[in-house]
């Protein structure tokens, strides 16, 4: 009886094998068909993992302002924290989206359609400034000389006149999003964070019931830590960057710079990228200046500008984002220089917390081979003292 299971068992065995190495095949057969189907039925979903996603950035707030209103001596706003939470959140995005289209972004995109109908003549100015340079400076280097040639000839307003812009955002906005999807991710999101107690439960019983207890307790652990790490980033991240891009923009304004406020914006969007994004923009802002308020000018803004990113280097950015992020200068350039080579603008502004919580998991790592091994030693002395 115990050989015949035994052989009943074999042969599912292979049976299963066989199914699946044939399963395999065709899908490698139809790879173009299978990735077809599974494309769009990952573009159906998008909207859900967006939704998702918007649930998690707003957890944090959510579950601050549910503790906020848990403390409340109103009995509906107590009873009713999560709904409330949930509902103040959303009023609070409302509100800065609505602050954004009527003040700032009109201010900008002013600034933006103003450059764009401008930037032939910028192009221009600049070739024309170059070749008044002597002939002996460093600037007129062969290669420089070959690289400007080679542009010479460009209208730009083939690439960047204000039509063409029109037709690239309105291609991107449309590929990317759709109302409907819009609407169903933020639906979406309010769901999760209403049942959030009821999804996390289940995620917890789920992990201990499938992994071993140390497991399971180094899960629950590192996932604290990875939250605590990335909303205190995002969020000290976002603020520094509304800062520093609200005093470059007045600081602009005041000298006179062309296009303060795209500039500011510009500056403030990439200080959220530590070191390298602050670098680029103040760099390409300097070019900007240089072209269409002259040398001095630019200079000035140099000046102006590495004073403001001192003071929000040294006094702003530590109150901001305090201790949330104890890792070395060299390793934040490291991660950012990785990040940006392999995913990119996002790469690099979630390289940090990402390099933040893999110096976590390492130094535990070794903290435990260590313990290990001195455990091991005291063991292993233990036996010489017995002998």
């Amino acid at each position: 009886m115990e050989n015949k299971k035994e052989k009943i068992r074999k042969w599912g065995y292979w049976f299963l094998l066989g199914l699946a190495l044939i399963i395999i095949y065709k899908c490698l057969d139809n790879f173009t068909a299978v990735t077809d189907v599974v494309g769009n039925f990952l573009s159906v979903l998008a909207p859900f993992f967006v939704g998702i996603f918007i649930a998690y950035i707003l957890y944090m707030p959510c579950r601050k302002f549910e503790t906020f209103y848990r403390k409340s001596k109103i009995k509906l706003l107590k009873r009713r924290a999560r709904t409330f939470s949930i509902i103040t959140v959303y009023l609070i995005i409302v509100a800065i989206i609505v602050i954004l289209f009527s003040f700032i972004f009109p201010v900008v995109w002013d600034s933006v359609v103003d450059f764009v109908s401008n930037i032939q003549s910028y192009y221009e100015t600049a070739i024309e400034r170059y070749s008044e340079l002597p002939n002996d400076s460093i600037l007129k280097s062969e290669q420089v000389n070959d690289f400007i040639e080679s542009i010479q000839h460009i209208d730009l307003r083939e690439y960047f006149n204000f039509d063409r812009v029109m037709e690239y955002i309105s291609g991107a906005i449309s590929a990317v999003t759709g109302i409907v999807d819009v609407f169903v991710a933020v639906i979406v999101s309010i769901y999760v964070l209403a049942e959030r107690g009821k999804i996390l439960t289940f995620v917890k019983r789920f992990a201990e019931a499938v992994f071993k207890e140390r497991t399971y307790k180094n899960i629950d652990k590192y996932y604290k830590h990875s939250n605590e790490i990335f909303f205190k980033f995002i969020a000290s991240q976002f603020l520094d960057a509304v800062v520093v891009g609200i005093l470059v923009t007045i600081a602009m304004s005041i000298m006179g710079v062309r296009y303060a406020p795209l500039l500011g914006f510009f500056i403030g969007l990439f200080n959220m990228i530590p070191f390298v994004g602050a670098i680029i923009a103040v760099g390409i802002s300097a070019i900007i200046t240089l072209i269409t308020g002259g040398l001095s000018q630019a200079i000035w803004m140099l000046v102006v500008v590495i004073i403001l990113q001192q003071i929000d280097a040294n006094i702003i950015n530590p109150k901001i984002v305090g201790k949330s992020l104890k890792i070395s200068p060299i390793l934040v350039l490291f991660a950012v220089t990785i990040g940006g080579a392999y995913f990119g603008i996002l790469g690099m502004f979630l390289a940090v917390p990402v390099i933040a919580i893999i110096k976590i998991l390492i130094e535990d790592f070794v903290d435990y081979r260590l313990a290990v091994k001195k455990g091991e030693k005291v063991i292993e002395e233990a036996k010489l003292n017995k002998e």
